[in-house]
């Protein structure tokens, strides 16, 4: 379903161990953005119940059933550049994509 590199497990790791209470990661897809779909990230306490759950090592991984197919075939890397750093998606099943790799069309 969702492929994470080492640096994006990495990097949610540090997140989750700089927050006061246990914290799993979710990953949501939404109307907007310049394609009509963008991805989001959040940290949060307690999973709804009709949440996929994936684990990747320390990391566990919310995903909105809703949603699920969208997801498919999507990587997810942490990028760490001189003109920033941040989470990059890329989906191979999108028909088209932005450059920052946060929005893409189905």
């Amino acid at each position: 379903m969702i492929i994470m590199t080492l640096n994006a497990i990495s990097a949610v790791e540090k997140f989750i161990k700089g927050v006061d209470t246990p914290a799993e990661l979710r990953i949501a897809i939404a109307s907007g953005g310049y394609f009509g779909f963008q991805y989001g990230m959040s940290l949060e306490e307690v999973k709804n119940d009709d949440s996929i759950v994936l684990k990747y090592s320390a990391v566990t991984l919310l995903v909105n059933p809703l949603f699920a197919p969208l997801p498919e075939g999507v990587s997810v890397d942490f990028v760490d550049r001189l003109t920033g750093s941040g989470f990059k998606f890329e989906n191979s099943n999108a028909s088209s994509s932005c450059a920052c790799g946060l929005s893409f069309s189905a």
